[in-house]
């Protein structure tokens, strides 16, 4: 177990500026992350001298400059293969300076760590990084594709021969367009980027790669071609050969787009077999082109209409269900309008995604976004910081609209509730405040209906987790019967009207203050007597903090003062403490 002080991935994981961990949770999708098992310690980040580490951000930086040089490589080397006129002027300059910052990344390359494959930890090892490098293909090819070869050969030769071979060489250039598709695989995964406008650049980038080339190399099969009349665009254009580079390039583009959209105008077409046998296999290749990009643009659109397909299949079937069983409109509309809501507020309780998280962040979480307004309720008040912290860890957020019951009359206890936001019809309950918790803490069915006034949002906590949680806090079940007696000495007449047990209750809870939990059944007669009509059956009570109290507390149940405690088995009771929940104890 590796301990706090000695996090493996202390750049990903410390705290930091909002903006930090914007840039951390980016990060992680570099899987720079150990293999289980694996022992590390705080110095796996602390590279060794003049290495860099490959999600750095200044090499990111880097990177993210040659995916735009190479941008250009792609467009430049198919262009220059087709108009020769370009590859000697100003563009072969530029193809210089552009093949020099890939010259710099070779080197750097030699510099930058890697991930090891069978344990995810970063090499940093000068011989091993140079090793790697030199005996991978990518080596070679990087090479190849950034030497200068015309360059090379006009320097050892006055004649500028073979024109044809370098343009093919120059086609070496392409295998830079890796780094493009690198490039669109980490920001598809980098949550800082739209997903769907990720995706819809790289559809946009590969149909534009895709008309460039065929434009380019159907005005390469032109030009080669040995009668220019006896061409598509020489039968349009005089001396094309001599004519602007940019007008038959023009020439070029206007084709590939008409034939990529299957336009086909027919003002520009194949004329020799060449020609033809090119455009062939150019519109064949148009259809898997037009097959991807439809699958792919409309999967995009698809998927973000997921949700509302689904709300609007789901009231159907609310529709469906009510018509059938004829239920009334209010019923109707309270089942709609919970649906509505529920597809409303799902992007913000995430219920899917919050339960893959660990407890530890699912807590925090809530800690975040529920501790301020649950210590401020008045049934916490003063009650100790752990206690809150499980509670608030243990509770469940919903979302509730207008006009819809939250607790129904008589209903059984199950959970009671704490207002984050809105409003409810009971005494006119705001933020902060509770419901249900009467029914919860006497056990009794919930004595009062509870109806939103409008959009409200509300944690509640079960019944169960609630004794659990209390069951230690034997201080802190004290400050809570505490704060409770004093709410219920404040309701209004009208409510205690409604409930007349409230009264007896009100005088019991000064006795019964030690224990939430710890509730036993209490007999006035020796546990050898049988009931009687003078000697009643059991009562159930909450056990006091001592044996005066429960003497006394009998006494008031029964009508007669005892002075001895004793179990079913006759064990007569000295310490309170020993008892345990629903123990039978006879008073006599």
């Amino acid at each position: 177990i590796i301990s706090e002080t000695r996090s493996p991935l202390p750049l990903l994981f410390r705290r930091r500026s909002s903006g930090q961990i914007i840039r951390n949770i980016a990060t992680v999708s570099s899987s720079l992350l150990p293999a289980f098992g694996t022992v590390i310690d705080e110095g796996y980040l602390q590279l060794k001298k003049y290495v860099v580490a490959p999600y750095d951000h200044r090499y990111r930086m880097w990177q993210t400059f040659l995916v735009v040089l190479v941008v250009y490589s792609a467009w430049a080397s198919i262009f220059e293969l087709a108009f020769k006129k370009a590859a000697t002027g100003t563009l072969s300059h530029i193809d210089l300076g552009v093949d020099a910052f890939f010259a710099v990344d070779i080197v750097l390359t030699f510099f930058v760590a890697y991930l090891d494959t069978t344990t995810y930890l970063l090499v940093d090892d000068h011989k091993k990084i140079a090793t790697r490098y030199l005996t991978k293909p990518w080596f070679i090819m990087d090479v190849a594709s950034t030497l200068p070869f015309q360059t090379i050969y006009s320097i050892f030769s006055s004649r500028m021969n073979h024109e044809e071979v370098f343009g093919f060489l120059n086609l070496l250039r392409l295998w830079r367009l890796r780094r493009v598709s690198q490039l669109f695989i980490r920001l598809e995964k980098d949550t800082r980027f739209s997903y769907f406008w990720t995706r819809y650049f790289k559809l946009v980038g590969v149909t534009l790669l895709a008309v460039h080339s065929a434009a380019c190399i159907y005005f390469w099969l032109a030009y080669n071609h040995p009668l220019e009349d006896e061409t598509w665009i020489g039968s349009e254009v005089n001396d094309f050969k001599h004519r602007s580079i940019w007008l038959s390039y023009t020439y070029s583009m206007y084709w590939s787009i008409v034939t990529l959209t299957t336009v086909g105008y027919g003002d520009l077409h194949a004329v020799n077999t060449g020609e033809k046998v090119f455009n062939m296999f150019y519109m064949l290749f148009n259809i898997g082109l037009t097959a991807y990009l439809i699958g792919n643009m409309t999967n995009l659109v698809v998927h973000s209409a997921v949700q509302t397909f689904a709300m609007r299949d789901s009231i159907n079937d609310i529709l469906r269900y009510a018509n059938k069983n004829r239920l009334p409109e209010n019923l109707k509309e309270q089942m709609l309008a919970h649906m509505q809501l529920k597809f409303k507020t799902a992007e913000l309780k995430q219920e899917e995604v919050l339960e893959d998280l660990p407890k530890a962040i699912r807590s925090s979480i809530s800690q975040h976004l529920f501790r301020n307004t649950v210590e401020n309720a008045y049934l916490f008040k003063g009650v100790s910081e752990d206690l809150v912290t499980q509670l608030v860890s243990e509770m469940e957020a919903e979302y509730f609209p207008p006009k819809v019951e939250i607790i129904l009359q008589n209903e059984i206890p199950t959970d009671f509730y704490v207002l984050i936001s809105g409003a409810v019809f009971l005494s006119t309950l705001g933020a902060g405040d509770l419901a249900g918790e009467i029914g919860v803490l006497f056990n009794i069915p919930q004595p009062f209906v509870v109806r939103t006034k409008r959009l409200s949002q509300v944690v509640r906590l079960s019944h169960q987790h609630f004794k659990q949680i209390m069951q230690p806090h034997s201080e802190d079940g004290k400050k809570i019967i505490s704060n409770f007696t004093q709410y219920l000495k404040e309701l209004k007449k009208d409510m205690l009207d409604e409930l007349p047990f409230l009264t007896e209750s009100l005088e019991e809870m000064d006795i019964q203050v030690n224990s939430l939990s710890i509730r036993v059944i209490i007999h006035g007669h020796h546990p050898e007597e049988l009931p009687t009509e003078k000697v009643t059956f059991g009562k159930l009570v909450y056990l006091p903090d001592t044996v005066e109290g429960l003497l006394g507390l009998a006494e008031k149940k029964f009508g007669n003062r005892g002075n001895k405690i004793v179990m079913e088995d006759g064990t007569q009771v000295e310490d309170l403490d020993a008892l345990r929940e629903n123990d039978h104890l006879f008073v006599f």
